[in-house]
This record gives structure tokens, sequence and C-alpha cells, in this order.
């Protein structure tokens, strides 16, 4: 059964209503092609009116979504002969981060990524997207290993942040974060990022400092989540939709000023409504996009990198 969120309300009343004239006929009743026509063509443009529309709080939900592909269904579904590598040669392993080697489209790749679950069991297996210092340590170490061998690195990106806890805080979660992101810019080999989903604080820029950021249409981006800023600004999580709306954190706000390379389109409905025609699209874009850095010398990627984080700064984008 598909998982509808509250400002889907009126398109989940048009879909049942669909789904038990089809039951209808298929339990022998009454031809109703022509009503059932009638009513998706309705629920149709409900959809498309809705979507068109989305606030930043609503775009949030959407991201959120727990039917959205997560960042292994994207290894699955875009890296061949992937190999998953664990640890960070320290202390542990942390499964909210993702790595390992694989091929993209035939080439070699370094595959990062935050996975939040899918059920109950995974999100608590995997922290539900949010990693400790371990994690972002495996992020450098497999960030090192592709310079070492002149992988390109992909990274998909799907986290609320960091994990807060004092256990976290106590083996050096920000130092952690702090050397995954010097890792990134320092790699000498072309490095594409993708918000899939979440990207929150430095959890998310820890695998994002790349060559080019896409992001998908009903992605956010930002330096704290809504619920976050409203609790330290108003101290009231209620207040959430209003933080959503001064944080621009959607990926047009986010485009417009150039904190982000590219938008990939969703299917109507978001990326839950079609996982696989969602995921095409990341592929192709990030092919797209990794094709032209592949002619680049590692001097050259690298300077144009720290450039480009530079930039940002220098324009007084907050």
């Amino acid at each position: 059964m598909r998982h509808f969120l509250d400002f889907e309300k009126p398109i989940a009343e048009l879909e049942g209503k669909i789904e038990e004239l089809r039951r209808t006929t298929d339990a022998g009743g009454i031809d109703v092609a022509d009503e059932v026509g009638k009513l998706q063509d309705k629920a149709e443009k409900l959809l498309a009116t809705t979507y068109a529309k989305l606030t930043p709080w609503q775009k949030a939900q959407v991201a959120r979504h727990p039917e959205r592909p997560k960042c292994l269904a994207y290894v699955e579904a875009l890296i061949e002969d992937f190999t998953p590598l664990a640890g960070d040669r320290a202390f542990a392993d942390d499964a909210a981060v993702i790595g390992g080697m694989g091929r993209f489209r035939g080439r070699s790749v370094m595959v990062l990524g935050t996975e939040k679950g899918i059920d109950t069991e995974s999100r608590v297996k995997h922290n539900f997207g949010m990693a400790r210092p371990e994690g972002y340590r495996k992020a450098k170490r497999l960030m090192e290993l592709a310079s070492r061998f002149g992988m390109p690195i992909i990274s998909f990106v799907d986290t609320a942040g960091a994990f807060p806890g004092i256990e976290a805080e106590a083996r050096g979660q920000a130092e952690a974060i702090a050397r995954s992101i010097e890792a990134g810019l320092d790699a000498p080999v072309p490095f594409v990022a993708t918000i899939i989903g979440e990207g929150g604080s430095g959890g998310a820029i820890a695998l994002a400092a790349a060559d080019r950021v896409l992001m998908l249409e009903h992605a956010i981006y930002s330096v704290i989540s809504p619920e976050g800023c409203a609790s330290i600004l108003w101290r009231d999580a209620a207040m959430a939709s209003t933080a959503a709306e001064a944080l621009k954190l959607t990926a047009e706000d986010l485009k417009r000023l150039a904190l982000i390379d590219a938008v990939i389109p969703e299917p109507l409905g978001g990326a839950h409504r079609d996982a696989a025609a969602t995921m095409r699209k990341v592929g192709d874009k990030i092919e797209e996009c990794l094709e032209p850095l592949l002619a680049l010398d590692g001097g050259t990627l690298k300077a144009r990198r720290r450039e480009k984080f530079l930039e940002m700064g220098r324009a007084g984008v907050v």
C-alpha cells in the first residue's frame, strides 16, 4: 500500500476510489472503465497541481518519504560488481556510511553514500543514516584509496545529519567530518556527489565536497534541519515550516544561489512513484558530469574544486 503524506490526502482519496472501482470490475461487477478513466485524469491533474506549488516544508517531507529510493538502491541500480569496503582502520565499521569499489557504466569508480534503511530493522542497523566519526573516517580512507588508484568518486547523500550522541562527540565527530571534507577537496580524481534525499549539515557535505554537486528536484540540502532550526530560534519544533522557508533548502533555491550545479527532475509525485526512472536519470546526469572531468589532471581538478567552494563565500552566499 502506498504511503501518502499529509498534504496528499485529497490525492489519496481519489486513488482509493480508483482502486475500489477496479476491484469491483475484477470481481465481475459492472464495467466502470469510463468512471475510472475520469477519476485517473482528475487524480493526475490534482497531483500535478499539488506538486507544482510545494512549499519548502512539503519538499522536506517528500525528501524524507519512506518509500523514496535510498543509497543502496542507487548502488544496486547503477554500480556493477560492487565490492563493499568496511571499517576506518582505527575503531569500527559504521553501517550508516556505505563505501566500496565497482563499475559505473564500464568505468571503475569508488562509491560512497549514506544509507537510511528501508524498514525498522535496516534503519536501526544503519542508524537512520546518521554517521558516527568512524563513518566519516571510513569515507576519508576510501577517498584516499580512490586517489591512490586514480578512481573517480561518486557519492549519494541522504542523511538528516551526523549522529549527535555523546559517544560520537567523545570520539571526535567534528574532526572526522572536517577530515572527510578535506579528503574530498584534496582528491586528485573526478568527484560527483548527488543529494538524493536529505542533505543535512556537515554530515552531508562530508561526502559532497565534490567537483559537481547534483540534487534531485524534491531533495533538500541545508546547514540544519527545519526542526533543529525552529528549536534553536523559537524553542518550538512546530515552527519547522517557517524555518524551512528561511533556510532556502530546496533544489531551486540552492541552484539559484550557485551552491549546487544541477537539479535532476523527478517523476510527477516524487522519486518514489517511479524509482527506476529516477535512478536512470541520476545515472545519466552523473555520466554527463563525469565525462569532461576525466580529461582534467589532478592538479587542475583540485584547484578548480577549491576555487568552487571559496567562491561561495566570496559571493556572500550563506
